[in-house]
């Protein structure tokens, strides 16, 4: 049992095929500087060592005869023999991961230290082979950092819409937030709830059991004295579905971090629970535009990232089924392989032109060109929708197209390794007809949550296959809590005593839909 484990391993890193679903699964989730930075230098680590390394030490390797039989390789390697070209490659890939992401390259170290013991338990290398292919791929590596220094990652938001003055609360009075603990588990941070409750002792914490944030919120206003400020500490499903009651409502947005990706914390400048408190205390802010997403009749959704249809909707639905087991990092790796070999493009119908495509992304403000698929919004102002298509072609390119950040793309696009079937536009709203795929209607993503049910709904009473949905820019819709990009908001008092009122009026006269 041992022994087919180990070939499995080593089989399995072959041609770099257990490193590039990893990249794979980091590009969707988006962490695309950090699969590029590894998968660059995985490329030229095995370039030095198979086409440099190899002819000029060569060396003959193991004897299978010294090898137990059940040890075996089912095609043993016939190249020279150091240094180890698996090694070489699995310490380049970890090693450059880790330059970027330190805890995500410590979690991947066994999976590389796996692959380069399976070559001497395979008999495929000697002991100095596979130390030699670790030195040189960890160096290759190391090296990449004189080429590009670690920094923001190519998804990294810019500084975007004018600082606005909004309710201060020093201690949190008048303050309602709610954890979810479930969000943000495969990441290694400090409690958040114990900071808030440090630094806000007069906020109303509430955990989630189980619950819906955005039914709880909506409770919370509905009482005789509601709070004048909502918070939401989660991911970005949880923080879309307190956003949709936060303008509903008309009160701002306090956003904690608290998730895996955090990807409209991060665009708002929440990168950490203490910047989203000190915005919080000083009256700190700025006007975000969201989007609303509708299904035929149904009340609308608002979105604040992105909202999708094809492969990310399919990774979101896999990756969920084996999270409970295997863990989000783990069921992701599984869950992008399974996606792309099974895959299949969806049809769409935008603006009456007919359309067969791996993924259409419809982002919340304009985006960097050439992505198909942007993950994190840019900007929080802008007014328009960022439309991205990419056509149905080859099952690779479009795998590489979905893998790679702006600069990567650039290159290999230019090279002619990347498709050139991603179209591009911007519009204030568009209208989407998808097609059934196997029967079934393809689920449409929005803030990382996949959506079936409404599109079966909307089915049902429309009597048409598939589904319609439309999506639709609204600017300067929600208030939300920022540190100031430029000098200090005006002292907290004399911010929070005049907004308070502006916004407590607002809130008094604001039906309970979404602002027009």
């Amino acid at each position: 049992m041992a022994d087919r484990f180990w070939s499995r391993v080593s089989g399995f890193a072959d041609r770099g095929v257990l490193w590039w679903t990893i990249a794979g699964a980091l590009a969707v989730i988006g962490r695309r500087r950090t699969a590029a930075r590894g998968l660059g230098s995985l490329l030229v680590a095995s370039a030095l060592t198979n086409v440099i390394a190899k002819q000029v030490f060569g060396g003959d390797r193991p004897l299978l005869a010294d090898v137990p039989i059940g040890r075996h390789l089912p095609k043993p390697p016939i190249t020279p023999s150091f240094p180890s070209g698996h090694s070489a490659s699995a310490a380049a890939f970890v090693t450059g991961i880790a330059i970027e992401q330190p805890r995500l390259g410590a979690a991947l170290a066994p999976a590389a230290l796996g692959v380069a013991y399976s070559r001497l338990h395979t008999g495929a290398h000697w002991l100095s082979d596979v130390v030699g292919g670790l030195a040189l791929g960890a160096g290759v590596a190391g090296l990449s950092i004189l080429v590009a220094r670690p920094g923001p990652r190519d998804d990294a938001p810019r500084p975007s819409g004018a600082d606005r003055r909004l309710p201060a609360s020093p201690d949190g009075s008048g303050v309602f937030i709610v954890v979810n603990r479930a969000s943000g588990t495969s990441v290694m941070r400090t409690d958040p709830v114990q900071v808030l409750e440090r630094r806000l002792p007069q906020a109303e914490l509430h955990v989630l059991d189980d619950e819906d944030p955005g039914a709880v919120v909506r409770e919370a206003l509905a009482r005789d004295v509601p709070p004048r400020i909502v918070g939401v500490c989660g991911g970005d499903g949880s923080v879309s579905a307190v956003a949709h009651e936060a303008r509903a409502a008309g009160v701002p947005l306090l956003v904690v971090p608290g998730g895996t990706f955090n990807h409209f914390a991060r665009t708002a400048g929440a990168t950490s629970v203490d910047l989203s408190v000190d915005a919080l205390q000083r009256g700190e802010g700025v006007r975000a535009d969201v989007a609303e997403l509708r299904f035929a009749d149904a009340p609308p959704i608002t979105v604040l990232n992105t909202a999708s249809v094809g492969l990310y909707p399919d990774f979101v639905t896999e990756r969920e089924r084996r999270e409970e087991r295997w863990g989000k990092w783990l069921a992701a790796v599984i869950a992008a392989a399974r996606v792309l070999r099974r895959s299949t493009p969806v049809t769409v119908v935008i603006g009456g032109r007919r359309a067969r495509v791996w993924t259409l992304y419809v982002g919340v403000g304009p985006n960097d060109p050439g992505i198909a698929a942007p993950m994190q919004r840019r900007r929080l102002d802008g007014g328009l929708l960022d439309v991205r298509l990419l056509h149905a072609g080859s099952r690779v390119r479009a795998a590489g197209a979905l893998a790679f950040g702006r600069r990567t793309s650039a290159v290999l696009r230019r090279i002619r390794l990347l498709p050139e079937r991603l179209e591009s536009f911007t519009s204030e709203s568009i209208e989407v007809l998808v097609r059934p795929r196997h029967g079934q209607p393809p689920g449409f993503a929005h803030d990382g949550e996949v959506s079936l049910e409404a599109p079966s709904e909307a089915s049902a009473r429309t009597a048409s296959p598939g589904y319609r949905t439309t999506l639709r820019i609204v600017p300067a819709a929600l208030d939300v809590y920022r540190p100031a990009s430029t000098g200090r908001a005006s002292t907290a008092a004399g911010t929070g005593a005049g907004t308070a009122a502006g916004t407590g009026a607002a809130r008094a006269g604001a039906a309970r839909s979404p602002r027009p």
